[in-house]
């Protein structure tokens, strides 16, 4: 039994004569009667009455009919959810970030891509940078936005993408004698107790305080730049972290460059290169609208990968 069979049937039933349901069906009028015949021998009970008034679905073919309506639906839903699926429309994405991502670029996107695919789930979990690279090479995520590329086993599978740049700078309360400044020093800041993520203060700091180790190893550990701004704001010390983090609208915290200027490992975008989803690449579009000069380095990466 195929579907053309239950569409002869719903024809006839609807036109209630042989010739005017072969005609919607564009088909001819032997064939439509050889085919309703060898679907009643298939199901093994009389489906219509022939009479000189028309052509009429018995009991048993009102009840084949109902279930015929019901299949070709379904069958019709599962075109209907098989093409969603293969535009990225549907699905599952799991994405892995850092707090200074929320800051920019990730609501633009975040909020784009939730707009134009409202039926993908997406799951989000705020993760340090090291954190979330092992949670995306373990296969626990599909993306991950962190500072710096993942390193570890496997990193080489990863395509990564940078998608924003930022220097340090400082932040302080306002009632703070650095308030008012536009930059402070390196040396300044060593006779200040700091604020700053454990993932910063572990790794790409540590050369700005190659001098003075013992200044970071003082530091107020915090997760993410709210804190880092919080904490900041409570005159607990002087924070550290990236340029984008004066996007956090407060009127209690002032902003200082840091000189020498110091260069932040570039927020980067990492996901598998073996992922052919179509979820992803939907994602990635949005990220090419939304992030400049994403699109070619993204796609020189993934031509790559396909060479």
């Amino acid at each position: 039994m195929e579907a053309r069979h239950l569409r002869y049937a719903l024809a006839l039933a609807e036109h209630q004569h042989f010739g005017r349901a072969a005609a919607s069906l564009g088909i001819a009028q032997p064939p439509l009667s050889t085919q309703i015949a060898a679907l009643e021998r298939e199901v093994g009970e009389r489906l219509f009455d022939r009479t000189s008034r028309g052509v009429f679905p018995t009991a048993a073919g009102e009840a084949f009919l109902a279930r015929a309506r019901s299949a070709l639906a379904e069958m019709n839903r599962a075109r209907v959810d098989a093409s969603r699926a293969a535009r990225g429309e549907t699905g599952r994405l799991r994405i892995g970030f850092i707090g200074s991502a929320l800051l920019h670029p990730l609501p633009g996107v975040l909020g784009r891509f939730r707009r134009t695919h409202p039926d993908v789930r997406l799951t989000l979990q705020e993760l340090d940078s090291p954190a979330s690279a092992a949670a995306l090479l373990a296969g626990e995520l599909d993306v991950a936005v962190g500072r710096g590329g993942p390193r570890g086993a496997g990193a080489e599978n990863l395509i990564t993408v940078p998608i924003g740049a930022d220097h340090l700078v400082a932040v302080v309360s306002k009632a703070h004698p650095f308030a008012g400044r536009p930059s402070i020093d390196v040396e300044q800041l060593v006779q200040e107790p700091l604020i700053a993520s454990a993932d910063a203060a572990s790794s790409y700091l540590t050369p700005l305080f190659a001098p003075a180790p013992e200044a970071l190893d003082g530091a107020a550990m915090a997760r993410d730049v709210h804190t880092i701004a919080g904490l900041a704001a409570c005159c607990a010390g002087v924070g550290l972290g990236p340029d984008r983090m004066r996007l956090i609208a407060r009127d209690d915290i002032w902003f200082c460059d840091v000189t020498p200027r110091f260069r932040l490992p570039d927020l980067q975008m990492s996901f598998r290169a073996t992922d052919s989803s179509p979820v992803l690449a939907a994602f990635l579009s949005v990220v090419r609208q939304n992030c400049a000069d994403v699109g070619t380095r993204l796609d020189d990466l993934l031509a790559r990968r396909s060479s």
